[in-house]
């Protein structure tokens, strides 16, 4: 089959194995960071843009957050759907490999695997958890998990290490902390940084208005 018939086998079956996900991790999560990577890869300029295709459709087919934890479940999937299909050997390790870096995780996990194609889907995923989309994932999980909204009492925990960072239940606000408010650093392309830049002051002016109104004397 060529290229793209692959990628609409491949569509199809993420939409069926996403279709019982929270809504920050679902299908829509899938294809606005598709179309972020389609995006970045036509700016950055040449790479293995089916690499960018699969590994975008696929780095979130079985999120470990939501399977206790376990970061083999994915990779796992995505391995037995690109054999299924008849992939070529290198294209299918490289999209596994990407999926085991691609996450944050604390933001002190050091990648074992970098790539072009990589850092132009990684960014696809991490602009998703920015701007006006990330403020609406960011409470729509934090109401998943029923975490606090925010309390003036709870300090943001700034430098977790890949464990803590999974074990950890603290408040949404805080999240912009812990996380959100660090990825326009961590950004690899020129695009993406500047797209990052964009949507973090969105998310600053949102966290600035929340405080006036939480505090209105």
């Amino acid at each position: 089959m060529d290229n793209q018939e692959l990628v609409e086998k491949v569509i199809i079956q993420v939409k069926l194995a996403l279709k019982d996900s929270e809504s920050g991790h679902d299908w829509f999560h899938i294809q606005r960071v598709y179309n972020n990577a389609l995006y970045i890869a036509n700016k950055e300029g040449e790479c293995d843009i089916l690499v960018v295709q699969l590994l975008a459709l696929l780095h979130d087919i079985a999120d470990s957050k939501f399977y206790n934890g376990d970061e083999t479940i994915g990779p796992k999937k995505a391995r037995a759907l690109l054999q299924e299909l008849q992939v070529d050997g290198s294209t299918i390790d490289h999209v596994i490999k990407g999926i085991e870096n691609i996450s944050f995780k604390g933001g002190n996990f050091q990648q074992t695997f970098k790539s072009k194609e990589l850092d132009i889907v990684q960014d696809a995923d991490r602009l998703d958890a920015l701007g006006a989309i990330g403020i609406a994932r960011a409470f729509n999980y934090g109401g998943y998990k029923n975490n606090t909204i925010h309390d003036p009492e709870v300090a943001p925990m700034l430098n977790m290490n890949k464990e803590e960072y999974k074990k950890y239940r603290g408040t949404t606000i805080n999240h912009f902390y812990e996380k959100l408010f660090k990825l326009r650093h961590k950004m690899n392309t020129s695009s993406g940084k500047c797209l990052a830049e964009q949507r973090h002051k969105y998310m600053e002016g949102f966290v600035a208005q929340l405080y006036q109104e939480w505090d209105l004397k």
